[in-house]
């Protein structure tokens, strides 16, 4: 058996006894407040919850992690680049081509256009103007 080999079949037994030791031995005393909703030191009480997160955040955010992850897959091509050859140039290109149709397609829907205070009065000063314009 090769260390490798070893090595997996090791830590899945041993995350599998530690798990188990977790069931048997640790504490299991559910009650009602313990599952109630906590948030932020605050408890939550019907009625009274906070307005939702802007979904538009996390858009960014994964924008941002995708375009992330892009620049980390093709390093390895540009640090290898003498070695890749035409083949690996074309895997690239199809790649960059294919993030860059989802990057278009979140433009054309709006994904990532956020609504400001500021959009919104411009926007009703906008209207305005024209209203006594006619």
């Amino acid at each position: 058996m090769s260390s490798m080999t070893f090595l997996f079949i090791f830590i899945t037994v041993l995350s599998l006894v530690f798990l188990l030791l977790n069931f048997i031995f640790a504490p299991h005393n559910p009650y009602q407040e313990k599952y109630s909703i906590f948030e932020c030191g605050f408890h939550s009480f019907l009625g009274q919850n906070r307005t939702q997160f802007g979904v538009k955040f996390f858009i960014f955010a994964l924008v941002y992690l995708l375009l992330d992850l892009e620049i980390v897959m093709i390093y390895p091509f540009a640090v290898s680049e003498y070695e890749n050859g035409i083949y690996g140039l074309i895997v690239v290109l199809i790649f960059i081509i294919i993030i860059t149709i989802g990057f278009v397609f979140e433009l054309g829907k709006n994904a990532l256009k956020i609504e400001s205070k500021q959009t919104k009065v411009l926007m009703q000063k906008s209207d305005n103007f024209s209203y006594f314009d006619k």
